[in-house]
Order: structure tokens, then sequence, then C-alpha cells
């Protein structure tokens, strides 16, 4: 038997918050509700929520959180608990909705994907990134049952965190050749359609790169239907394969060692271009793409030294044993790490 869930509604414009009472009509969600928030997304997009819904006569309780760690979930399941809570909006970013799909699932409710930012693909998967002290932790929980992509809000972000969400999906480029390596030489279970909606997601952002710019909702508009897709490739393939490879161990290498200050996206945008190297791929391209959009392309961009990129290349390997990449087994030796980075020009020239 295999098992798929999709989100239900997806719906992606200007000003759609303010529909947010029809949706949760029409989803036949029952009165009492829980939004799970932090202090900086709560005044732009949680309180217009909040407001609509006991205008309609919902029962909503609000709940203010920080980072997706065990203490936070535990925290939240219990507010939900005490407020009877039968479904969850959870606005905000990765961190906050991550929040929404562990609790969701282990409460067995329905829960909204409400993003205030675009940082990774997760907003529409069945993944969800737990920090633990050895680094993220990328865990099964709850598919959204809808998934709200207000632009105006988005648009307000950052735009270091689209740039971040669009060179997370650019990295699919070598998650799904990794995928497709690990298929050849070790017969792990493969789904062409996965891997052609992660495609499809990498190439519209690679294709669009030129579009995607700060200041501009519209930019907002092209890079999220990619994100989204993005995250339903993995509820296709049943894990993260299609948008999870040697470029996500290197990001997750660099975060064990806690020394860089990059975004997730932003690591595995520079963790792609060697990857793809080491692939005999076309590296040019990505790191093409990264720099139109505004995304880091090397050591200094990332914020870290060249002997960090080299020690998270040389461990990257260790951080899932059981998902086989481009590393191999026992990883790249510090001279063709080196070799990659250089040529590359992730880092300097010796």
């Amino acid at each position: 038997m295999r098992e798929m869930e999709f989100p239900r509604k997806i719906i992606i414009g200007h000003g759609i918050l303010d529909d947010i009472v029809s949706l949760c009509d029409d989803l036949n969600f029952l009165t009492n509700g829980m939004i799970i928030s932090g202090d900086h997304t709560f005044k732009p997009a949680g309180k217009i929520l909040e407001d609509h819904l006991v205008d309609a006569g919902y029962h909503i309780a609000t709940h203010l959180t920080g980072n997706a760690t065990v203490a936070n979930v535990d925290k939240a399941i219990e507010c939900a608990k005490e407020n009877n809570t039968k479904f969850i909006l959870a606005v905000g970013g990765g961190s906050k909705i991550d929040l929404g799909k562990l609790v969701a699932k282990e409460l067995r409710i329905p829960f909204v994907s409400i993003p205030t930012s675009a940082a990774h693909d997760g907003i529409a998967s069945d993944r969800a990134s737990l920090k633990a002290d050895m680094g993220p932790k990328s865990i099964n929980a709850a598919t959204p049952i809808a998934v709200i992509a207000d632009t105006a809000i988005i648009s307000k972000a950052p735009f270091r965190t689209l740039a971040s969400g669009c060179a997370d999906v650019i990295s699919n480029l070598t998650a799904i050749k990794d995928w497709e390596y690990a298929h050849k030489l070790r017969n792990e279970s493969f789904s062409s359609s996965a891997y052609s909606l992660s495609l499809h997601s990498a190439m519209t952002i690679m294709d669009n790169a030129n579009l995607i710019k700060p200041d501009v909702e519209e930019s907002t508009w092209i890079a999220m239907r990619p994100i989204i897709i993005s995250g339903i490739s993995m509820s296709v393939a049943g894990s993260s394969r299609p948008t999870s490879g040697s470029e996500h161990m290197f990001s997750h290498a660099l975060d064990r060692m806690g020394i860089s200050p990059a975004m997730h996206g932003e690591q595995c945008g520079v963790g792609s271009i060697i990857m793809m190297y080491l692939h005999g791929g076309d590296w040019q391209s990505i790191k093409t793409a990264l720099r139109r959009i505004g995304a880091p392309t090397d050591a200094k961009g990332l914020g870290i030294s060249d002997e960090d990129i080299i020690e998270a290349l040389t461990t990257a390997h260790e951080i899932r044993k059981d998902r086989f990449t481009i590393l191999g087994d026992n990883g790249l030796t510090r001279e063709s790490a080196r070799k990659a980075a250089t040529i590359t020009g992730v880092i300097g020239k010796e």
C-alpha cells in the first residue's frame, strides 16, 4: 500500500488573509482553534486572523512561541489540550509551521500553513525540522490541510528570506541527482513523479532568477508556486529524498559545527554548487542563478571561513548514514574537498 497526503486547498494571492473565515467554514472546522505564531509574526498576520475569526464566532487561543524544539512542541501541545483545540493555524516562518505540523500530528487535528516568509520549501510538506543539540532533525509530521500564502505579507519580509527559499528549491537539482545515484547503485526506492515535481520546481526558479528581486511583490508570486510544489514532491515520495541530498547534509554539518550565521536555504545553495561539480554537472548555472537572486555563492557570503567549508564537506557524510549520496560512505578527503570548493569558487584559491 502507498499513501500520499496533500493539502486540500492552496491559496496564493494579495490580501487573502481576509478570507480566513470562509476558508475555515469551507473546511468544516469546529469552533475552537489555536493560532501558533511568534512575537514578530503575530502582529502583521496572526492578529488579522484572530480578529476575523473571533468576530465570526470562533473561539481562538493564541500561543506565541519560539523555535521548533521538543520543549516548545510540548508547551504548544499542552496549550492546545487546555483549550480543547480542534484546528491549528500555524502563522510565521519555518519554525512556527514546523511546530504546527508536530502538534497537529500528535493531537490528530487539522492545521493550516500560513507563511509570513518563504525561507525554505517546507511550507506544504509533511516533514518538520526539529532543533536538537546535534543540529536540526527532519521527521515525519502532519501535512497541512490548507496553505494560505498572502503575497502582500510575505513580500514585506526581508528579501533574504525569499532568496533563501529560492536557493533551497534550486538545491533540488543535486538532491535528485543523489536520489537517482542511490537508485542505480543501491536499488533505493524511486518515484519518477516526485522527481519530476522537484525538477520542475528547481527549473522554474532557475528560469525566472532575473525576475526575483527585492521589494517586488510579483517576485513573491513567481517564487511561491515552485516553493510549494517542491514541498509537495516530498509527500509524493513519502520522504524528503526529492529535495534533500548531499547539499542538505553539508548544510546540517555546518549547523552541527555551530559557526554559520547563514540561513538553511543559503547553505544548501552553496552546497549544491559543490555537489553538482562532484556529480560532473552544470554547477556554473546554479551559481549564476543564485547570484542573480542575491543568494550567497561562497564562504564569504555565508559568513564563514574557507576552513569551515572544508570541515563541513569532509564530515557531511556522517549526518545521515541511511542516505546514500555522491559523498559515498566514507566522505571526501580534505584534498578532494578543497579541490572541489576551490574550482567552484566557494573558497579562495591557495
